[in-house]
């Protein structure tokens, strides 16, 4: 089979390397010269994607895998097309930027010929496949949906880092614009996926599921992600409240989620990433009035500044206090800010003032300097510490580590105690 896969990213990369395991023959598409020079010669063209680069080297090696960046040599005679292009969306309207998937559309309804079929993985509102990408395809094309070629949504349920992993435990949802592109779309994935045991899943079993319409598809991903962010803006709200009473949210959390009926996650500094600050935006899009989804995403954005307000309640005044913010990232362990808490933390501690440093162990300081950050190294002398993301090795620091602090504020309950002796150690939720 031959498959083209629009978007070499994190999601895009690891997605065509899985389908040329299988033997088929897969070509990628990105518009960025350096992404397709990389895959040719049979590097991973990013760091931190788990068997990427030999998997990569074993599909480059089999000449299962090539990649360019002409559309032309791309799509034409593919029986299926993926595309993992990313959606953006603007950070004061919330209204989502298609720009980047139209420009791709285009460019492939212009090569596209009869029989393909086409899946999106890239989050969308719900809607968009039937009444943007159709009428798009179609006019760009001269060719029919349902008749000359098929449209499906699928969304991608992955983990950056963990990509291989999850696309075997997680099942495959698929929604076409017909029973006929839906039925294609299954056999598509069925083919080129494989699937872990799922007991837990059952009556059902983990595999390919037929969500019936893209719609439902769709809706699937939005729900599962906003879900997300909703319960988070819960946990904060009860983590607030647990810090002017005395209490310890997480001994409460750990305690309501011992029986099977509560789900609650755990309180924080920011939720970052590409997806669960995202998509409730993209769900507001359809669906306006969801108010609990818009409070809940309006209380994450807000948590650094209450963040920032714990320290300034322990140092007074920020102006020229020296003040470390620990970790870029969005989360520990990865090494990526997409929506990380890191820009509204710095942006607030300078408002106030204060002279801000930041650490991150996966980050050079010219990678810190290129984010518009000061970097701080271990053994800078800090007045105050705000910890952003969770990183392994933040939990092994303690009162040397930067001396002179008088007060730390972990955003991810994160560091140990025993090591702060002395210091103010404030927890948002208020954890020991």
């Amino acid at each position: 089979m031959r498959i083209s896969v629009i978007g070499l990213g994190k999601i895009g990369l690891p997605l065509a390397v899985q389908f040329a395991s299988k033997g088929n023959e897969v070509v990628g598409v990105d518009i960025q010269q350096s992404v397709v020079d990389s895959v040719n010669a049979g590097l991973e063209p990013f760091p931190g994607e788990f068997d990427l680069q030999r998997k990569l080297g074993e599909a480059r090696e089999a000449g299962h895998i090539s990649a360019t960046s002409d559309y032309s040599e791309a799509i034409p005679n593919s029986d299926a097309i993926v595309i993992v292009v990313p959606l953006f969306v603007n950070d004061e309207t919330w209204q989502p930027d298609f720009g980047w998937m139209e420009n791709a559309t285009r460019s492939l309804a212009e090569h596209l010929t009869p029989d393909t079929l086409i899946s999106y993985e890239t989050t969308l509102p719900v809607g968009t496949t039937r009444n943007r990408w159709k009428p798009m395809i179609e006019e760009m094309s001269g060719l029919t949906e349902g008749k000359d070629f098929f449209l499906a949504f699928s969304p991608e349920r992955v983990l950056t880092g963990r990509v291989f992993e999850d696309l075997r435990k997680y099942p495959k949802l698929v929604g076409g614009l017909d029973a006929e592109g839906t039925r294609r779309a299954m056999d598509f994935y069925r083919e080129v996926l494989d699937f872990d045991d799922r007991p837990d899943l059952a009556p059902e079993t983990n595999g390919v599921w037929d969500m019936g319409t893209a719609e439902a598809a769709e809706m699937a991903k939005l729900a599962e992600t906003t879900y997300r962010d909703v319960n988070i803006g819960l946990a904060n709200q009860f983590a607030q409240f647990a810090e002017k009473n005395s209490i310890d949210i997480y001994k409460v959390i750990s305690a309501s989620n011992s029986q099977p009926f509560s789900h609650i996650h755990r309180p924080g500094i920011a939720v970052g990433g590409h997806c669960i600050p995202v998509y409730p935006r993209l769900y507001l899009y359809n669906d306006p009035d969801a108010s609990i989804v818009r409070t809940a995403r309006e209380a994450n954005m807000g948590m650094p500044a209450h963040a920032v307000q714990l320290l300034s309640e322990e140092l007074g005044d920020l102006r020229e206090r020296k003040i470390v913010v620990l970790g870029a990232s969005y989360r520990g362990r990865v090494k990526e800010t997409a929506f990380s808490g890191i820009f509204p933390t710095v942006q607030l501690l300078q408002e106030r003032g204060a002279v801000v440093t930041v650490h991150d162990p996966m980050y050079s300081d010219d990678e810190l300097r290129g984010f518009g950050f000061e970097p701080a190294h271990i053994g800078d002398t800090a007045d105050g510490l705000v910890l952003q993301a969770d990183h392994p090795e933040y939990a092994d620091f303690d009162t040397a580590t930067f001396p002179g602090v008088r007060a730390l504020v972990d955003g991810r309950n994160s560091t140990n105690a025993e090591k702060w002796e002395g210091v103010a150690r404030i927890v948002i939720g208020g954890g020991e």
